[in-house]
């Protein structure tokens, strides 16, 4: 897939072009301009490397969202092995808005589940652009209790806008079935690890979000509304979302310095989408990590502790 830049990555897009410029002429006979081939990779990688260690939360929303950046599918191919997509909520019908399945993680088996976008305008459409219905996280309730009746570790990748916001969707229990997953996830006896690998957009992020252990990849966003929308409602002005995305502290470091969150995992230099094969690496030594530290906590204390840990997020001033 071509590369895509944002617009706060245009100078890196123009020395990048001006590479391939060279290297595709020295490529036909030309003249040998390697040195200066080398030069530019070496002012792009400085460029690129110093961008992006000072950006703001806007610029991590629109990261987060870059069309580039691997998906659900994407890290289940990278990182598990003989995985099973599972389809239906027995109910209603299928949402390709989630993905749920089975695989192995190191050869051990787990449970997955997870918001999956698509690339191309076709794939988007089937997948209703990573937004859920109903029936999608109905589907996610029956492959949780599937896990725990046979003793699964769950592992939930994050990466939507939000639950799917329309008439069908409410009239077919949108809201009841957000709430029902919270309820059931709190109180899984089995270890339950969630990353956030892209958008994680309020309750429809939340539905699959109570876990054990909660991990944010260092350009995700995990945020109870948009900035779009927040600033919308309080300002009237949806062109006011670099400010709210300032005030809503939705980064991976505002939240793990919060304990939103319970780990970073850093991406590689200019995200996950320049290296998504380094990135799933990353991704795998954090998933493992996680579920070696809680894979054999007893059941009853998985609960207690998980009530525990969300209980103790947020503040509020008496007066």
């Amino acid at each position: 897939m071509p590369q895509e830049y944002l617009e706060f990555e245009k100078p890196i897009a123009e020395l990048e072009k001006k590479i391939e410029e060279l290297t595709l002429f020295t490529s036909n006979g030309g003249i040998d301009l390697e040195e200066e081939i080398l030069k530019l990779q070496k002012k792009s990688d400085q460029m690129l490397a110093e961008i992006y260690s000072k950006l703001s939360s806007w610029q991590k929303v629109q990261i987060s969202r870059h069309p580039n950046r691997p998906y659900t599918l994407d890290y289940i191919e990278a990182v598990l092995t003989d995985f099973v997509e599972m389809h239906g909520d027995r109910g209603f019908g299928d949402d390709p808005a989630i993905v749920c399945g089975l695989a192995k993680l190191d050869g051990a088996p787990v449970v997955v589940i997870g918001h999956q976008k698509g690339r191309t305008l076709k794939e988007r459409v089937y997948r209703n652009f990573g937004q859920p219905n109903p029936e999608g996280y109905r589907k996610a309730l029956r492959l949780m209790r599937f896990a725990e009746k046979f003793n699964r570790p769950l592992i939930t990748f994050i990466d939507t806008p939000g639950a799917y916001p329309g008439i069908s969707a409410e009239e077919r229990g949108q809201g009841e079935s957000i709430a029902h997953n919270l309820s059931v996830m709190s109180m899984l006896k089995i270890p339950i690890v969630c990353i956030v690998i892209g958008e994680g957009g309020s309750g429809g992020a939340l539905a699959v979000g109570v876990a054990d252990r909660v991990i944010m990849l260092e350009h995700a966003t995990y945020s109870v509304i948009s900035p779009e929308a927040c600033a919308a409602i309080l300002w009237n002005n949806g062109a006011k979302a670099s400010e709210a995305a300032e005030l809503l502290k939705l980064t991976a470091q505002d939240l793990f310095q919060m304990k939103v969150i319970d780990e970073m995992v850093e991406e590689p230099i200019g995200g996950a989408h320049r290296d998504p094969r380094r990135a799933a690496e990353l991704v795998k030594e954090a998933l493992t990590r996680s579920l070696t530290e809680i894979r054999n906590t007893d059941p009853a204390d998985l609960v207690k502790l998980r009530y525990e840990k969300f209980r103790k997020m947020g503040m509020f001033d008496q007066i």
